[in-house]
């Protein structure tokens, strides 16, 4: 019996001991310091997706230019990237024995011209027959033929540019042989450039003509150029279920040349979405999360649904609303219910 009151003291002893240091714990939890962190407002935002592509560039016009005839060079009349105009003669063959064939002919032709007149007149006064002036006719149409041979006989004898644009290096020289298909020189019209490019299968109902693209390449790493899309295949290809893109750009500084690797980015009609800086979702797994801040400056860990990324940005599709306050920087050290302190910058006064 005597160790009765023993026991009870013993117990109100460590209930005492128990509340007494439960309390330098809660009075720690309530007093722990606010977190420093950056927040912004979760607010609307154009977006534009964009699809990415690798094509190659096409001059707008593009030959190769050739020798019609057998013959030797006389003249060259270009330099090395030369930019020309439609119809400057650019070769000239030997023609001596053609330019001779053709004033004979020339000749011939007048002559002919004339009997035809005279034997006209004379029919009219009944004074030779119509057969005589019917062979006279004849004549004249046969030289007149023979001229017109000679001239396309002598124009073959010529290469021209058949369009305006910039010349390739030279293949021949003067009095070199050439034949019919000897290359002389390549002529690209690229004050305008074609670029075709391959997309997706799945992409067919997202492209159309007049749609943007922005397009490099590595050899301007600091330069980027814009274009249209002009023209969509009218067949997908079976095999690589993929369909191929014609787009144009304007190139008035002639920087693009025909058969440059180029990436594309096809910009889609600007949308509305939820907007937020990539740097405030924590990924956890396949889920991600941000923090939300909450009355007292509190926040709340909240799971969101993420769609596209693009240049810091991530859009929302589920989770947050418009004027939803997050924590963007600061995100490292917070949990849920964290108490933080605003240390976001103050925009600067307007003049």
């Amino acid at each position: 019996m005597q160790k009765r009151p023993f026991i009870l003291i013993a117990s109100a002893s460590l209930v005492l001991a128990a509340c007494t240091s439960k309390e330098p714990a809660e009075r720690g939890r309530v007093s722990a310091p606010a977190i420093p962190v950056t927040t912004a407002l979760v607010e609307p935002m154009q977006w534009v997706d964009t699809i990415e592509a690798v094509g190659t560039t096409k001059a707008r016009e593009s030959i190769t230019l050739t020798a019609k005839i057998s013959d030797t060079v006389r003249k060259i009349n270009f330099q090395d990237g030369q930019h020309v105009d439609a119809g400057d003669v650019l070769v000239e063959l030997t023609s001596g024995q053609q330019v001779a064939a053709l004033a004979e002919a020339q000749a011939t032709f007048k002559d002919a011209e004339r009997l035809m007149s005279r034997n006209n007149d004379l029919v009219k006064q009944g004074t030779v027959s119509k057969q005589v002036a019917d062979t006279a006719r004849a004549t004249h149409d046969s030289a007149q033929a023979r001229v017109a041979v000679l001239r396309a006989q002598l124009a073959d004898r010529v290469v021209t540019a058949p369009f305006s644009g910039v010349l390739g290096l030279r293949q021949v020289s003067v009095g070199a042989l050439v034949t019919p298909g000897t290359v002389i020189t390549t002529l690209d019209d690229i004050d305008t450039v074609k670029l075709d490019f391959s997309l997706a299968e799945r992409y067919l109902a997202a492209v159309r003509t007049g749609l943007a693209i922005v397009v490099a390449t590595a050899a301007y790493p600091d330069r980027s150029f814009e274009g249209t899309v002009m023209s969509v295949d009218s067949r997908v290809d079976a095999l690589t279920r993929s369909f191929l893109v014609r787009a144009e750009m304007p190139n008035a500084d002639h920087a693009l040349r025909a058969g440059m690797l180029m990436t594309v980015k096809l910009l889609q009609p600007a949308r509305e979405v939820l907007g937020i800086p990539e740097i405030a979702v924590e990924q956890v797994g396949t889920g991600a999360f941000v923090y939300r801040v909450q009355e007292g400056n509190k926040v709340s860990r909240t799971k969101v649904e993420i769609g596209a990324r693009q240049q810091g940005k991530v859009e929302i599709l589920a989770g947050l609303a418009a004027g939803d306050r997050i924590v963007i920087d600061g995100t490292v050290k917070l949990r849920d219910g964290s108490l933080i302190s605003d240390a976001t910058p103050k925009p600067a006064p307007s003049p």
